[in-house]
């Protein structure tokens, strides 16, 4: 059995969750400027050094600017920001991953019509490949991990690579809660079941029947998703306040 790891947080870790926490939800508001770094440093806690490198983070990822002389600045990232934030967003806030998902559905739904009529015969015995990899599966995470290579697969068989990046775009957005959506993996053999009838329909070239699969696939698994993780989160709330 697959045991995770468990991560060791330090302390710029910690400081830069909380920063980026205060910056999404909008204690820290954007175009705005940050309290002195010394100022900054004492109400977080913190030394200038550590309050230094999580700044430093945040900026690479899109939420603030640094310009000597002025001092650091909140980025309006939903006018600023690119999909590079997705993964972060939908770590911080339920609602994210919501609007990912639909995305998911709308995308995936068209990469599946558009693989049916492009993919090449090696494309659709890779497909067939990675289907049997979901099913014989050793664990969820596997099955998971295969699933994730279907889908890549899908986006490649379109023969455009942009798909191919929203696709990994996408998947990427799943990562920080990754764990918790496991549910529709629990049974491989399941999962290959209800993952089939995409596969078979891009394999036989029938676009708008894989349009059609690609859709109920990417609904069902989206709800069972979702209501593993809503579960989840109801019983850490739950242990929190225990």
């Amino acid at each position: 059995m697959a045991v995770e790891s468990i991560p060791r947080r330090s302390v710029v870790d910690l400081l830069e969750a909380r920063l980026r926490e205060d910056i999404l939800s909008g204690t820290h508001e954007p175009g705005s400027l940050l309290p002195p770094e010394r100022e900054l440093a004492a109400g977080y806690g913190v030394t200038r050094t550590t309050l230094k490198h999580a700044l430093t983070r945040l900026e690479k990822a899109g939420l603030l600017s640094t310009r000597h002389g002025i001092g650091t600045r909140i980025l309006d990232y939903l006018r600023l920001g690119g999909a590079e934030l997705l993964p972060m967003l939908a770590a911080q806030d339920p609602a994210w991953l919501r609007e990912i998902f639909e995305v998911r559905r709308h995308i995936g739904t068209l990469i599946a019509g558009r693989a049916a009529v492009r993919r090449t015969a090696r494309q659709a015995r890779r497909l067939e490949e990675l289907l049997h990899r979901v099913g014989s599966a050793s664990d969820a995470d596997a099955a998971q991990l295969a699933d994730v290579e279907v889908h890549r697969e899908l986006a490649r068989a379109t023969g455009n690579r942009v798909y191919l990046l929203l696709t990994n775009t996408l998947l990427n957005a799943y990562l920080p809660v990754r764990g918790a959506l496991r549910a529709p993996f629990e049974d491989a053999a399941e999962a290959s079941k209800r993952l089939a009838p995409v596969v078979h329909a891009v394999v036989g070239h029938r676009s708008e029947e894989a349009q059609r699969a690609a859709g109920a696939y990417l609904r069902d698994t989206e709800k069972i998703m979702l209501s593993s993780l809503n579960h989840a989160r109801a019983r850490s709330a739950h242990d929190d306040s225990a």
